[in-house]
């Protein structure tokens, strides 16, 4: 299950972003998005900073969060309080026949 979400996870291009449930439905367990962030704290070399809460609500407290931003906003992202744009840095998972 983890290696799913975490190969997901690095489909994601810079600049774009995916929520937890997007991840989760994505590597075939959806409905599993606490599973996504239990699989980015064992990954490594994973984008983790392209991984949002829902409605692109950036859910990391304190420094975790800050650099969460600091990433997002060098790929380019834009970061309106503590919230990303999906419609417009979302990124869209190809659906698997």
């Amino acid at each position: 299950m983890f290696a799913a979400m975490l190969g997901q996870v690095r489909r994601i291009p810079k600049g774009k972003v995916a929520t937890y449930g997007e991840v989760a439905a994505a590597s075939g367990h959806p409905g599993c998005a606490r599973q996504v962030v239990w699989a980015l704290r064992s990954g490594k070399g994973v984008p983790w900073h392209r991984v949002l809460g829902a409605k692109g609500v950036i859910r990391l407290p304190g420094e975790a969060g800050l650099e969460q931003m600091l990433l997002l906003r060098l790929e380019g992202v834009e970061i309106a309080g503590n919230r990303v744009d999906l419609s417009r840095f979302g990124h869209k998972f190809r659906q698997l026949n």
